[in-house]
């Protein structure tokens, strides 16, 4: 398939880099995530209000560190399962 050896997938980088870029911002800015949110479900024409805005920020957050940690792990477990490199 034109992979050799232990070539990291271009495919994976991306998703990595992406998945920890969106988490950051949504660990550091989660209004702005929030607000983005309510202004994308409008467009569709929806409307949307959190009950409680500190749970939302919160677990805005939480979703935000789960992208910046487990995304990349699951991408190194699926490669490690297709190249064995790490382990």
């Amino acid at each position: 398939m034109g992979v050799s050896g232990n070539m990291f997938c271009p495919i994976s980088i991306v998703v990595y880099f992406l998945s920890v870029a969106i988490g950051l911002v949504m660990f550091f800015r989660p209004g702005a995530v929030i607000e983005f949110q309510k202004k994308f479900y409008e467009k569709i024409n929806w409307r949307i209000e959190p009950i409680s805005m500190s749970r939302e920020v919160r677990n805005t957050r939480l979703m935000g560190l789960f992208l910046i940690f487990a995304v990349p792990l699951a991408i190194i477990y699926i490669l490690n399962l297709r190249y064995s490199f790490f382990f």
